[in-house]
């Protein structure tokens, strides 16, 4: 079986909500990643035999497979085929799973996964037409009337702070910290052989001489007493989940070149990680968030390894709450876990987070001479992805 390698990773840098990104077409800015993995590695774009792209709001302007629409903006030659997949949060980390699969199963010589997700004018929610039916059937609400019927992710975060007996304050300063940990990477350059800059558009979608080289969101100055000034987002009256603690609508698109080892070296190309182990799960669609705890366990019994064995962790910070109930429940050394930061204070441009965190993974792996990073995210309906990566060289 052949060895999947990763060549290349990379990410735009995350719009905030109506920021910098805010006028970007959809396809327009996923194909931003796929020219710059081929500029950057002197690729012929028609040597791709597939384009993975993990999209969320398959609506509107990334509707009718937005990967594809990004494969031909990027200029790539019309026989490059792409498809669009949603496994909610994680769709562009499955993207990658499917990409590596398709390799180790001999089926691939060369795939870029990858995810685009433009909230700004896509934002969460605008796939579900209510005119049009509900996305949930009957048979669906009626296995939990039960326990009071399915709800949004907001309570299962609120869910979870019950279970694990986190605080508001572990909530809020755990969030302080990611804000301060993406400030200190942002100062010292840690993503910038991840991030690409790109232009900014003006309200007509024309270019400016503006780029956007860093993420928009990252707040240095948050406090504890300033997020505890925040009011509860789903619990008004006793809750712990806030916009302060949870993570940011952002606009944002990534990719990530893989190839099989064979090609890589009959290119030149020099790999700088292999996959060592996938898994992905289903969980408790009410806590629904809850699904990174038994997805790591499963990537770890299926790589041979346990938690001390990865030197970098990325937990993608939906709410506080998760990767802080992950931590406890896996009794995680803190100190490998989002060292530089998370959605929290990087933003989580939904379809794009997978690949996006694992171009973070694996430069941190590189900057710290780690061998195996794992990354795991929580995904809508409960469901968890997770991968174990292993850096070469």
């Amino acid at each position: 079986m052949a060895d999947a390698v990763i060549i290349d990773a990379v990410r735009t840098p995350g719009g905030k909500r109506n920021g910098k990104l805010r006028n970007w077409h959809a396809a327009d800015l996923a194909s931003e990643p796929l020219k710059a993995l081929v500029e950057r590695n002197d690729l012929d774009p028609g040597l791709v035999d597939d384009v993975i792209m993990g999209c969320v709001m398959q609506v509107a302007e990334q509707a009718l497979n937005v990967g594809r629409s990004a494969v031909l903006a990027a200029g790539f030659p019309e026989s490059v085929p792409a498809t669009t997949i949603d496994r909610q949060c994680g769709s562009s980390q499955q993207s990658l799973h499917f990409a590596a699969q398709g390799i180790m199963a001999g089926a691939y010589d060369v795939v870029i996964g990858g995810g685009v997700e433009v909230m700004s004018r896509t934002p969460m929610g605008a796939s579900v037409v209510r005119d049009l039916g509900y996305p949930f059937g009957p048979r669906t609400f009626g296995r939990y009337e039960d326990r009071g019927g399915l709800v949004s992710q907001g309570e299962g975060a609120e869910l979870i702070c019950e279970q694990w007996g986190l605080t508001r304050d572990d909530l809020d300063a755990f969030a302080v910290s990611s804000h301060q940990k993406a400030a200190q990477a942002t100062a010292e350059g840690r993503f910038e052989r991840e991030i690409i800059a790109v232009a900014v558009k003006d309200d007509d979608r024309n270019d400016t001489d503006e780029r956007m080289t860093a993420d928009e969101g990252i707040r240095p100055d948050s406090s504890v007493e300033t997020l505890g000034n925040l009011k509860p987002a789903f619990r008004p009256e006793n809750g712990n989940i806030t916009a302060g603690n949870s993570s940011q609508i952002t606009d944002g698109a990534s990719g990530v070149l893989v190839m099989s080892e064979t090609k890589a070296n009959q290119l030149g190309l020099t790999p700088r990680a292999r996959f060592h182990a996938f898994a992905v799960t289903g969980s408790d669609p009410i806590t629904m968030l809850t699904g990174p705890i038994p997805a790591t366990k499963m990537v770890l019994e299926r790589g041979g390894l346990t938690m001390d064995d990865i030197d970098i962790f990325e937990i993608n910070e939906a709410f506080a709450s998760v990767p802080l109930a992950w931590a406890k429940e896996l009794d995680a050394d803190m100190s490998k876990v989002n060292v530089n930061g998370g959605a929290i204070a990087l933003g989580h441009p939904l379809g794009a987070s997978g690949a996006k965190l694992m171009a973070t993974l694996l430069n941190e792996l590189e900057r710290t001479g780690g061998r195996y990073g794992l990354l795991t995210m929580c995904e809508g309906g409960g469901m968890a992805n997770a991968t174990i990566i292993e850096r070469l060289g």
